[in-house]
């Protein structure tokens, strides 16, 4: 281990609003500061050399000075906002670990917000002005789909079946209930508005349930509201220390060991988190995983990335995957993205609190990944360990 790794010493996140919900007054900045504060708070900290956050459709500003302000960092500390669609927090994160590593920082608040509530509408300068949804994820010639016919294109490839994908979301929501119910989000949550847990898991969602709902974007897709992400509004960040910090205060940690960014076919977006992962993977070797946190943005997304990555995975004679590959049951061990909402810019650096809390505060295991895929055809994929 040298002094200048990466290390994550602190990691916090508002609960998950749904878009309209009980954080539907804050904006992105608003959302932040508090989370920024409460992170950099449970370290004991009192300075900050940088504040990083991922966002997509905020008002623009660089809402990461914005929120370092409001969270009262000081006017010395910059801040400056990522935008890598989707992979936006989790990317904030990974540059806040290069500064570390470069030693251009030591201390390094770090994540991602979105506000869907507030997000501004936008136009092209048209005469009459003409709305649009979304910026381009890429040009057009190169295929530029809308995330859900993209969804149920890669997993009709993929061959993930309707009930495969149903099951998994239910199961996504069944593991949030019951985190909830056992108070495992608790520590990392930091209320607002009188909202003090995620407002979308949903108790009794079966596998028999969701299959009444019909497909949401194409007549004959597999991909439905239920098995499906929703619209959320929510931030996270992570205090990134030094190796040498972390060991002058001598707390646990969540050292980064490896990362990578990769790209896809834009067309093919859902896939973007494979080469991603498989670079990971590739890179660290014979580690077994204790835990995946993978934005589930689709369930026939997520499945397909796990299946494509575990073709190149050996089979171990004590059963299940080894280090090539990821054990399916492992992954969103409490509950992800379809059951706890996806809050664009942030829901990447939720991976990591989320791994955080396990691994670390409550000592569930050593070794765990982050990833997801992004709009444009990206991914980003993280490995992570504990040290003590």
């Amino acid at each position: 281990m040298n002094a200048t790794d990466p290390v994550v010493i602190a990691a916090r996140r508002t609960p998950i609003g749904t878009s309209g919900g009980g954080l539907r007054a804050y904006t992105v900045d608003e959302l932040a500061a508090p989370v920024l504060r409460a992170a950099l708070d449970d370290t004991g900290l009192d300075r900050v050399d940088d504040v990083v956050l991922g966002n997509v459709f905020g008002p623009g500003g660089n809402p990461a000075r914005v929120a370092a302000l409001r969270a009262g960092l000081g006017v010395d500390v910059p801040g400056v906002t990522v935008d890598r669609q989707c992979a936006s927090g989790l990317a904030a994160i990974t540059q806040a670990a290069a500064q570390i590593r470069a030693g251009e920082a030591e201390v390094v608040l770090a994540g991602g917000v979105e506000s869907a509530s507030t997000a501004p509408h936008r136009a092209w300068p048209t005469d009459p002005p003409t709305p649009y949804p979304r910026a381009p994820f890429a040009p057009a010639e190169f295929g530029d789909p809308d995330m859900g016919p993209a969804a149920d294109v890669v997993a009709a490839e993929a061959g993930i079946s309707r009930e495969r994908q149903d099951a998994f979301a239910a199961r996504s929501h069944a593991r949030a209930v019951a985190a909830q119910r056992e108070g495992r989000f608790d520590d990392e949550l930091v209320p607002l508005a009188g909202l003090s847990a995620d407002e979308r898991p949903r108790p009794g969602f079966t596998a028999e349930r969701l299959a009444r709902f019909r497909p949401a974007f194409t007549a004959d897709g597999t991909v439905t509201a239920a098995n499906s992400c929703g619209v959320n509004d929510g931030a996270a960040a992570v205090v990134v220390v030094s190796e040498r910090v972390r060991a002058r205060l001598g707390v646990p940690g969540l050292r980064l060991t490896a990362s990578a960014t990769r790209g896809c076919a834009p067309a093919r977006l859902g896939l973007g988190a494979v080469p991603a992962m498989r670079a990971v993977l590739s890179d660290v070797g014979g580690v077994r995983l204790d835990a995946v946190e993978f934005t589930e943005a689709f369930a026939g997304q997520v499945l397909a990335c796990l299946d494509a990555v575990n073709t190149d995975a050996v089979s171990t004679d004590a059963g299940g995957i080894d280090a090539g590959g990821i054990e399916e049951s492992v992954v969103s061990p409490d509950g992800g993205a379809i059951a706890l909402g996806h809050p664009w810019g942030a829901s990447g650096a939720v991976l990591v609190v989320r791994l955080f809390a396990r691994l670390v505060a409550q000592g569930r295991g050593n070794t765990g990944l982050a990833a997801l895929s992004s709009g444009g055809g990206i991914g980003v994929a993280t490995m992570w360990t504990v040290v003590r």
